[in-house]
């Protein structure tokens, strides 16, 4: 069946990290441009700096720095499942707001 799309147990966990941090974060995932300067940190280098950061117990920089781990796991998940014919991964509204600007940024558009 071509073009399946499902939300597998994966997904699901992903989206509710995404979710836990963007609370923590105070992240309205409805606002493109704060979740594309928040994706844009995620992949051009912000991510070691903020692991380093997070080890001095400050817990929004905690939240970023596993929110950014949680990015890079979403990108393999997506890679992954359109690699195949018949499987599309995506999650729920927070999910789909941070996959499309990460892929974004990602290609550079």
């Amino acid at each position: 069946m071509t073009g399946f799309e499902f939300f597998s147990e994966e997904t699901h966990a992903l989206e509710q990290q995404i979710v836990r941090m963007g609370i923590a974060l105070g992240i309205d995932w409805s606002d493109e441009a704060q979740v594309r300067e928040l994706a844009r940190e995620a992949l051009h280098g912000a991510a070691g700096e903020i692991h380093e950061a997070a080890k001095h117990d400050d817990y929004r920089l905690m939240a970023k720095a596993e929110l950014f781990t949680v990015a890079a796991l979403m990108l393999r998940v997506m890679e992954k499942s359109a690699d195949q014919e018949s499987a599309m991964a995506h999650g729920g509204p927070a999910w789909k707001a941070f996959a499309r600007a990460l892929w974004a940024e990602k290609g550079g558009q």
